[in-house]
């Protein structure tokens, strides 16, 4: 018989920031309809204001540790980190669109509540303790994005963007469905705690039980692979990407690796992490699979990103090979003892990876023309004599993507080389450095043309003032994180995920 849960069990608290944000949303969809069409700067700014309450709601419950909705959704140190990058993507995210969506002809108050229920998915997948939930999560996160990614219609492109997403996106939420669901007929259960306590028996027996978990964690890996751009999962995102509006690209290039990243360790690290072939293995069944596709990432999206003349393409290349290295980290957790570390050093690398990419992305934003073009790599040219402080801004954020000394990028992939060499994964581990250093010529091509290259230099007539406010943040967040790496080190130090494992 069906029993109604108890304020207890149910711990609104503990999931407060989300439910917050999520009534916000609604709220303001209907608060938009009177807002005057000439004026949906407010709009915008109710929605800023929304996402500021639930960041300080989300510092009060940082550290709760404890379960809501019955064991679904988890309120721990690492749910409280994600949601922070996730927060502070989304404002920064909503920031860059304000005055972008009005020069380009595009200003419509749905678009921010639209921004609202994505985050919202995002920040459920960061505490989901159930497959069901994530999947939930999931759709939440997605279908915003679908409708978003096509904001620019009826430019051909922005169609073509949403379009390509939806579809491809719909795929992988039925391979995710499927894995659950033979996860749940192994088990008998969908929560990661219950997953966790079934599987040791299951392998120590033998049989069907393990085929139907080693099936079932192959498909969550490809349904989460889309989500986050890891290969062959990839073939989306430079289509979607350019196509888009520039601010949402921003967003979702770290709103929903921060999802999706979230979402694969806790599954992989609280309900997976004892997955073994046969009883005794060092490692787990999915270990090998997952190192081989960050390899595979690493190398194909910082070779393909040096052959791009379009900077959101090369950004969204870029991104495959980011993905990459957080992959770095969820590979690591395969290896028993290390899940926790892995888990800090993927907290860490998102946070690093969100102030620097919606930085770099702001300032193409702030070259870009109102209609869509001047994203070229040689709209770059000459832009320290025009735009000097753009110009250095986008110079430190290259720095940082390439992973140099002083910058948030370089703390980031300190911790998860660190993680992956304490994993053993020592080849894995020289495939990143070197594509690291692959990395730096098509970054660094970027300064050079700002600085080295005979030209006009653009005006940057997109650089308003809160465009110019969005990238002063990000800016100070890079160069924070790589001076005083100690703000990130104290923020991931409670992250314990592999609390269930023995």
């Amino acid at each position: 018989m069906f029993q109604i849960p108890t304020l207890e069990e149910l711990n609104l608290i503990g999931a407060f920031p989300a439910i917050a944000l999520a009534t916000w949303a609604v709220i303001l969809l209907i608060l938009d309809l009177f807002v005057p069409k000439g004026r949906k700067q407010v709009t915008a700014w109710l929605a800023i204001g929304g996402i500021g309450f639930a960041f300080v709601a989300n510092l009060l419950v940082f550290n709760n540790n404890s379960d809501a909705f019955s064991g679904l959704y988890r309120a721990d140190a690492f749910t409280g980190l994600l949601n922070m990058v996730i927060l502070v993507a989304a404002a920064l995210g909503i920031l860059l669109s304000i005055d972008y969506l009005k020069r380009t002809g595009m200003e419509r108050g749905e678009y921010y509540a639209l921004m609202l229920f994505t985050t919202v998915g995002m920040m459920f997948m960061a505490g989901a303790n159930d497959l069901i939930v994530v999947f939930v999560a999931l759709e939440l996160l997605s279908i915003p994005l679908y409708v978003l990614s096509a904001f620019r219609s009826p430019e051909l492109k922005s169609e073509e963007s949403g379009l390509k997403y939806f579809i491809l996106g719909a795929f992988s939420s039925a391979f995710f469905v499927y894995g659950a669901a033979l996860i749940y007929g192994a088990t008998g259960t969908t929560q990661l705690a219950g997953v966790f306590g079934a599987i040791t028996e299951a392998v120590a027996g033998g049989g069907q039980a393990v085929t139907l978990l080693l099936l079932g964690s192959g498909l969550i890996i490809v349904g989460l692979g889309f989500k986050v751009a890891v290969v062959p999962f990839h073939t989306w995102t430079p289509d979607v990407y350019e196509g888009a509006p520039t601010p949402l690209t921003a967003f979702m290039s770290v709103g929903s690796k921060a999802g999706g990243f979230a979402a694969l360790l806790r599954i992989m690290i609280v309900g997976l992490p004892t997955l073994m072939v046969e009883a005794g293995d060092a490692v787990t069944a999915w270990q090998t699979v997952v190192w081989l596709i960050a390899a595979a990432t690493l190398i194909l999206g910082n070779f393909v990103a040096l052959s791009q003349t379009n900077i959101k393409r090369l950004l969204a290349y870029s991104s495959i090979a980011h993905a990459g290295y957080i992959l770095m980290a969820v590979a690591a957790a395969g290896t028993p003892g290390v899940g926790d570390a892995a888990a800090r050093s993927a907290a860490v690398y998102l946070l690093a990876y969100t102030f620097t990419n919606i930085g770099a992305f702001a300032v193409a934003l702030a070259i870009e023309k109102n209609d869509g073009t001047g994203t070229d790599l040689k709209d770059f040219i000459g832009l320290s004599r025009t735009r000097p402080l753009l110009a250095i801004m986008m110079a430190v954020f290259m720095l940082s993507l390439t992973g140099i000394p002083l910058t948030g990028g370089f703390i980031g992939k300190w911790f998860v080389f660190q993680a992956t060499l304490d994993a053993g994964l020592v080849p894995l581990a020289v495939i990143g450095v070197l594509t690291s250093v692959i990395s730096a010529f098509y970054y660094i091509r970027i300064v050079v043309n700002m600085y080295l290259v005979d030209g006009e230099g653009d005006p940057a007539a997109g650089a308003t003032n809160n465009t110019n406010w969005a990238t002063y943040i990000a800016f100070a967040g890079t160069l924070l994180l790589g001076i005083l790496p100690i703000i990130a080190t104290t923020l991931s130090d409670r992250v314990v995920l592999s609390a269930f494992v023995p």
